[in-house]
């Protein structure tokens, strides 16, 4: 292995806010009516728009508003961030700045918007840290297609085995496997399945031992 690159998914991973997510998530989908519990929200996380339309269509009729529910959902998470503010996730500070002190180059591969992850990344004190940023917008399908994945290693000027994917969620994982990263994931919100786990290279408790395990590598 010729790991010259990490690249990065966002919620979950840097920041902790895929919780927030799923809360909110099932909090617009209830405000409108419909019963979207926990598990309904986990199974779209990262995914690109179509296909979490197509998903959530799935479980809840073709009637499903995905865009009033959408937009329900980002008010009240703004609205809970704006009085509460977020955190970054353990040790996701540490991680960066030992990348960069020692070469590697980074990126984020995210479905967040770039305005927003922009904004968050700034008021974490993270941009600074990363090369370069590749939201879902950038690319024709997201995850888990392998699009983003693809453009975040061309951005960076390296082949996808050249670089660490980090990810926490299924969808993500697929996305990066496809590519051809090296794959790893930090699980989140809960414990990859079987599936996942073939398509996983590794799976570390935090990003700390993502550290640890370069030591070794490299």
């Amino acid at each position: 292995m010729n790991i010259k690159g990490i690249i990065f998914d966002m919620d979950g991973v840097l920041i902790d806010t895929e919780k927030l997510y799923v809360r909110f998530w099932c909090e617009g989908a209830n405000f409108y009516g419909y019963k979207m519990k926990e598990y309904h929200a986990l199974s779209i996380r990262s995914m690109a728009r179509p296909f979490a339309i197509e998903k959530l269509k799935g479980y809840f009729g073709e009637d499903f508003d995905y865009y009033k529910v959408h937009q329900k959902r980002i008010e009240l998470m703004d609205k809970f961030i704006e009085e509460n503010g977020i955190e970054t996730k353990p040790y996701a500070k540490e991680t960066l700045r030992f990348l960069k002190e020692n070469g590697y180059k980074t990126a984020l591969a995210t479905a967040t918007g770039i305005e927003k992850t922009e904004t968050y990344l700034n008021q974490m004190g993270l941009y600074e840290y990363l090369d370069e940023i590749v939201c879902a917008s950038m690319v024709l399908k997201g995850k888990p297609e392998p699009d983003i994945y693809l453009k975040a290693a061309e951005f960076l000027g390296l082949n996808p085995n050249e670089c660490i994917a980090v990810e926490d969620s299924p969808n993500g994982i697929k996305s990066a496997s496809r590519a051809g990263c090296v794959t790893v994931m930090i699980p989140d919100l809960d414990l990859p399945d079987e599936n996942t786990k073939k398509n996983t290279y590794k799976v570390l408790e935090n990003l700390s031992e993502l550290k640890e395990m370069l030591l070794k590598i490299n």
